[in-house]
């Protein structure tokens, strides 16, 4: 038997034509040939993907072609949660950060036998709630915890070369995301490439690539990250919550750490070239603003914060100040609102940079993307119970989604939600599966259909096309191969 082959079950004369833009509708009576000419080309690839279905990607493409038809002609509905729904089946959601991973370390010691995402997880994410919550794909976070060792605590003048399991410990985790996909290979898929991930959408399939988040795990060797990358990692978290050998890290919630190297080290400058080659994305979270801002300035592919928020709303250490997120601004296709007062902004003209112009500095990749985090630590609340912690919902992180827009661009926000790598949730936004509450709640506040589709997954796609153009760009460079001035092992000999 072929493959069964699901159309419009609306009659197309009858519908109306949506513009996601202002939304106004016409009637297809008033356009008999565009309706006409829709139910022909449709009834015409119905019957040649029948007789092509035993080629897959023939009916791939067909079905493909079908869908966005459907999708143009069938109207979105008004009420904001089902709007937010079908954008979703039309636009799945990529979140930039799954802690998947390390939850499957520390409740089955990555004993792949014994964890079945099918069935509902202690966690946040499972297959299910994925599907419920219209997601197409996420990255697969690798991590494993700073070390204590000497030079990464609070020891910040150590050398960072302690011996440390911390490469091997990221080897099992690498090993374990792809375990996980290999076991649910019919719901998910590696996609190495955006051209793969799109495909993977368009297929039904949840895709995904793999993020190491510190640079603690990079073993203070280049030779780890093209590894790294090699296995499938499409970015590295440039630190966690310590300072590592590429740079300096912005600590805690509430206690930021002293400086070790003012931002990014001169390892760290020449990872960042070599990241670039690769093809390998440079991810800001957990970043000083001072690492952040010498990345924007050295990286020719555009870094992203996969799980970070705004200190103009939530004074989280964590979080990105208001000067980077104006420089980012500076970028911006569309209107920013807000963009030349300073003292406007959350905080109020006195945060990290104001007093150096950071927000004027040249970004030379000419983009970047915040995805947006669900700690509520870093939405409103203080773990110490300070004053002024608020209790985290939707409408709180929408507050951060309209805040980041207004300073930097909506074309620049994202989804990174640190699902599984969170004790507590905000109200409403629970796990996976309540994504479409937050897109709901930002239709209400006059997000267009448009920047939802750059939110929900355009946004970090272009991101990662990006890169890859990049890398192509600098494919005839040779590796770097510095070593890292602290080590003492790798010293030249006579023979």
């Amino acid at each position: 038997m072929g493959k069964q082959l699901e159309l419009p079950t609306t009659t197309i004369t009858s519908l109306s034509y949506s513009n996601s833009k202002n939304n106004s509708k016409v009637n297809s009576k008033q356009q008999p040939w565009r309706a006409s000419w829709s139910r022909w080309l449709i009834v015409a690839l119905a019957s040649f993907a029948v007789f092509n279905s035993n080629n897959d990607d023939t009916w791939n493409a067909i079905t493909g072609v079908l869908t966005d038809i459907k999708y143009k002609v069938i109207p979105l509905p008004k009420d904001p949660l089902l709007r937010a729904k079908e954008l979703l089946k039309r636009f799945p959601l990529i979140d930039g950060h799954l802690d998947v991973p390390i939850l499957a370390r520390a409740a089955f010691l990555n004993n792949i036998n014994e964890i079945d995402l099918e069935k509902p997880t202690r966690g946040q994410v499972d297959i299910p709630r994925l599907r419920k919550g219209g997601v197409g794909g996420f990255f697969w976070s690798v991590y494993v915890p700073c070390p204590d060792d000497a030079g990464y605590p609070a020891d910040n003048y150590g050398n960072f070369t302690t011996p440390t399991w911390r490469t091997r410990d990221t080897l099992e985790q690498i090993d374990i995301a792809h375990l996980m996909i290999q076991k649910h290979s019919d719901t998910f898929e590696f996609t190495p490439t955006a051209k793969s991930w799109r495909k993977a959408l368009k297929n039904g399939k949840i895709g995904g690539m793999l993020g190491v988040e510190g640079g603690h795990q990079l073993g203070n060797t280049l030779s780890a990250l093209r590894t790294y990358y090699s296995l499938g990692a499409r970015y590295v978290t440039l630190t966690h919550t310590c300072h590592n050998a590429i740079a300096d890290s912005c600590g805690y919630q509430s206690k930021q750490l002293k400086p070790r190297w003012g931002g990014l080290s001169p390892f760290g400058k020449t990872a960042i070239k070599e990241m670039n080659r690769l093809g390998m994305i440079i991810d800001l979270s957990h970043t000083d603003p001072s690492t952040a801002s010498d990345a924007l300035s050295l990286s020719l592919s555009p870094p992203i914060f996969s799980h970070s928020n705004a200190r103009g709303v939530h004074s989280a250490v964590r979080n990105v100040p208001d000067s980077i997120l104006r420089r980012i601004g500076k970028t911006s296709s569309s209107p920013v609102l807000g963009r030349s007062v300073m003292n406007a902004d959350g905080e109020g003209g006195l945060g990290w940079g104001n007093d150096t112009g950071e927000a004027d500095k040249p970004v030379p990749s000419g983009d970047s993307i915040i995805m947006l985090n669900f700690s509520p630590d870093f939405i409103s609340e203080w773990s110490g119970g300070e004053p002024g912690s608020v209790r985290a919902n939707v409408s709180l992180v929408a507050d951060h989604a309209d805040y980041i827009g207004q300073l930097a661009g909506r074309e620049h926000v994202g989804i990174g939600s640190d699902f599984d790598g969170i004790a507590r949730v905000p109200e409403g936004l629970e796990d996976t599966s309540k994504y479409p509450s937050l897109i709901a709640e930002l239709i209400k506040r006059g997000w267009t259909d448009s920047e939802i589709a750059g939110l929900t997954s355009g946004n970090i796609l272009r991101i990662i096309e990006k890169t890859e153009q990049v890398a192509w760009k600098l494919r005839n460079e040779i590796p770097e191969t510095e070593i890292f001035e602290g080590r003492t092992d790798m010293v030249r000999r006579e023979w």
